[in-house]
């Protein structure tokens, strides 16, 4: 992959200094799915004008706090008064949302658009930039994902980035509904919004 030069003082170093922290927060199974999402995040910011090095460390962070234990994200949410309504959800939601708390706190990123990116990565949202959509995406798309339809997913992400969006969330919620589990009130309202 091509050298990013980070020049916008988002992240105190360089891509390699973020590449280092973030590697020694998860496992190398992690890290190379993280790897493979900033390959197709910067694939989608080229397309969609995003600029190269807020995809980068967008993507780079974006499950920074994926294998944190559950005392950690339940500190968070009781020192950051976070809303006691995201108890129950688990990992699968803390990541995103409270991870972004922990990516300010040990990363020092501030990014607002970056954060949400992060905070909205797994649930969607009502509103997302362009970068939340592309984060978004790219982890539902990345080469390593295998799973009926992502050819098709994969090519509409790159059409209309709206769409693939609505098109994921259609599919995620049809997948727990199938499972018979809870349903963050989050996504609902993502599929609201983005998929009728």
């Amino acid at each position: 992959m091509t050298e990013i030069n980070y020049q916008m003082n988002i992240f105190a170093g360089n891509r390699n200094d973020l590449l280092e922290k973030i590697k020694a927060a998860m496992s190398v199974k992690r890290y190379e799915h993280v790897l493979r999402v900033e390959t197709m995040a910067l694939q989608l910011a080229e397309k969609w004008g995003v600029p190269a090095e807020i995809a980068s460390i967008a993507a780079l962070v974006h499950d920074y706090a994926k294998e944190r234990s559950d005392g950690d994200f339940l500190t968070v949410i009781r020192e950051k008064q976070l809303s006691p309504t995201l108890i129950p959800w688990g990992n699968n939601i803390w990541h995103g949302i409270v991870g972004a708390e922990m990516i300010k706190d040990d990363l020092k990123i501030m990014h607002e658009d970056i954060l949400d990116a992060v905070r909205n990565h797994t649930t969607g949202a009502v509103y997302m930039s362009k970068l939340s959509q592309i984060i978004y995406m790219a982890d539902y798309i990345e080469v390593g994902r295998e799973f009926p339809g992502v050819a098709e997913v994969r090519a509409l992400a790159f059409e209309d980035l709206a769409a693939s969006v609505g098109w994921q969330t259609r599919h995620t919620l049809s997948y727990l509904i199938d499972k018979q589990v809870p349903v963050y009130p989050g996504t609902l309202e993502t599929y609201n919004t983005w998929s009728i």
